[in-house]
């Protein structure tokens, strides 16, 4: 098989990923929530995840398509590179998402964003060490985003560094104390230094 029919055959896949799952996602927001509740803190150049597309799965395939592909073929668009990684996370793929977020990074370095969206891509995908340098380089950018905050908490307690969990429970707790991941954070701090 040529490196094209591959590359052809990997994005047919993730755009079936893709059209699956908003059609899902369009679903279960439906069946939990008003149409206009589910889209309000999307941004404005969010792709449709409600019912404005889910009739339309072509389309919907359509636009996956040609984000990916302008992303390849533009790979000095800030943006194409932001919208692709967006798409590869929505579905799971973080390793795809996390390539195409380093790619924009390289272009905009003190997007804080970006920096953010590669700690959470890395926490998701389980690359502990990689997403707590990049929840570092966002508090360098933003100490008190909280977002930021409880994302390195989380990467800190699963790679079980109890030292810098702790620190950043208390970081934390300064700039919100009632934040709702804090005591669920409390609770696996005293587990992991009881050695549970």
């Amino acid at each position: 098989m040529s490196r094209e029919n591959i590359l052809f055959t990997i994005i047919g896949l993730l755009l079936g990923f893709i059209v699956g799952f908003m059609y899902a996602s369009s679903m279960s927001q439906k069946a939990a929530m008003p149409a206009t509740a589910s889209t309000q803190a999307l941004p404005a150049d969010h792709p449709p995840v409600s019912g404005q597309n889910a009739g339309n799965s072509q389309a919907t395939f359509s636009q996956v398509q040609a984000a990916l592909a302008k992303a390849n073929t533009e790979p000095t668009n800030f943006e194409a590179q932001v919208q692709a990684a967006d798409l590869y996370y929505q579905i799971g793929r973080n390793d795809q998402a996390i390539e195409y977020l380093l790619k924009a990074n390289q272009l905009k370095p003190t997007d804080y964003r970006t920096v953010v969206f590669l700690g959470l891509a890395n926490l998701d995908a389980e690359h502990y060490d990689v997403a707590e340098k990049w929840y570092r380089a966002a508090l360098k950018m933003k100490s008190d985003d909280v977002m930021v905050l409880a994302g390195l908490a989380a990467t800190t307690l699963q790679k079980g560094d109890a030292k810098a969990a702790e620190d950043a429970i208390a970081k934390l707790e300064k700039v919100n104390p009632n934040a709702e991941d804090l005591p669920q954070f409390r609770d696996k701090l005293a587990s992991l230094k009881a050695g549970k």
